[in-house]
């Protein structure tokens, strides 16, 4: 394969360097002579020799000229090799053809060329053309180059304020836990178990990756409504009494207005999860929860998750009305109800994986009778 490279920089090709693909050499000079001094050309004597320059890596072409009737491979066959790469969307192809025939002018436009230019060529007509074009494709790519840069920007600045926003969700739920003498470790784990049941199991089957996102973090406000729990009942060592268990219980409603009174939040993909589960999160499926004794498939499945996650960690760990249990009792007592009826699925789906969460609460030091 003799291949000549001639421009005013005999080096590798730029990116301001035309490939000439002509099997005669008398057309090739004519061609280079037009481009020196405004390109650097390099050159192939026929279509095999051409594909082969374009898909050297170690080269960058502005623009090809390309002859349709060569030896070993036609302009037309060159064409439909890179049409096949989509190589035709990144640079400037000219057919430079003496073939009259509108089949082939039809063939070449349809494969994508950008133009067709007949021989004899005229020296300005064919430098203006193709210069017109090559300035079209870097503007392009440069526009391309800046939006790209945009969107990078705007997807970082996007993913700061998710952070943000998440970390003040957080934050707020933290907040609420060591006024209520947790240990600030709650809403994680819930969240983490949700999201484990949600990935894990088929009871989260059908719910694509951004909404098993936004349900794991809606999951860290469910007890946002405790923040207007008296401390004479939310710190309270001892059993409530009939009427303290009646305000305790109004965390539940309580929760939705206080999303509701956050606009920021009214905007995010959680703020329906979040208020369903801040609201629902106490429900059971025999319909003894509350505040609205939804049963069965009337309590959401992501309400359903949480309020079995949220049990699981109220009985793992110590809270102040009461010791942690052993990882056994847990188990037992989540499974014979004495914490409420849960859906029969839901539980198949939370045993699956138990072995997993468990893991997860054996260093804890408020859980350490599990």
């Amino acid at each position: 394969m003799e291949l000549c490279a001639i421009s005013h920089d005999s080096h590798a090709a730029d990116s301001r360097t035309i490939l000439i693909i002509d099997d005669d050499a008398i057309n090739r000079m004519i061609l280079r002579k037009i481009f020196v001094g405004s390109y650097a050309v390099k050159e192939a004597e026929n279509g095999r020799q051409g594909l082969a320059e374009l898909l050297n890596p170690d080269n960058q072409f502005c623009a090809v000229l390309l002859d349709v009737m060569m030896p070993e491979m036609s302009g037309l066959e060159v064409l439909q090799h890179l049409k096949a790469l989509g190589f035709l969307d990144r640079i400037p192809v000219f057919l430079i053809t003496a073939e009259t025939q509108e089949k082939v002018v039809r063939e070449a436009y349809q494969l994508g060329v950008m133009d067709v230019i007949k021989k004899p060529v005229i020296s300005y007509i064919v430098l203006r053309r193709v210069a017109s074009i090559v300035e079209l494709f870097e503007a392009r790519k440069y526009m391309s180059k800046v939006i790209k840069n945009q969107q990078e920007e705007l997807l970082e600045q996007a993913n700061r304020i998710i952070d943000l926003n998440q970390g003040m969700i957080e934050a707020l739920a933290t907040a609420i836990e060591f006024r209520n003498e947790e240990s600030g470790g709650h809403v994680q784990r819930i969240s983490g178990i949700t999201r484990l049941v949600l990935e894990n199991t088929e009871f989260g089957e059908g719910l694509n990756e951004n909404e098993i996102n936004n349900i794991s973090l809606a999951s860290i406000m469910h007890d946002v409504g405790k923040i207007t729990i008296p401390d004479a009942i939310l710190t309270k060592p001892g059993r409530f009494t009939p009427e303290e268990y009646e305000v305790m219980k109004t965390h539940t409603t309580k929760g939705v207005v206080i999303l509701e009174s956050i606009p920021q939040l009214r905007e995010s993909g959680i703020y329906d999860y979040a208020c369903d589960i801040a609201l629902h999160h106490h429900e059971r499926w025999d319909g003894s929860g509350y505040p609205d004794k939804l049963r069965g498939e009337e309590i959401s499945l992501w309400a359903q998750v949480v309020s079995l996650a949220d049990v699981y960690d109220a009985l793992s760990c110590k809270r102040v009305y009461k010791a942690s249990y052993s990882r056994d009792k847990v188990l037992e007592m989540i499974w014979t109800g004495q914490c409420g009826m849960f859906n029969p699925r839901l539980l198949t789906s939370f045993f699956s994986i138990e072995d997993q969460l468990c893991r997860m609460y054996q260093s804890l030091p408020e859980a350490q009778n599990f």
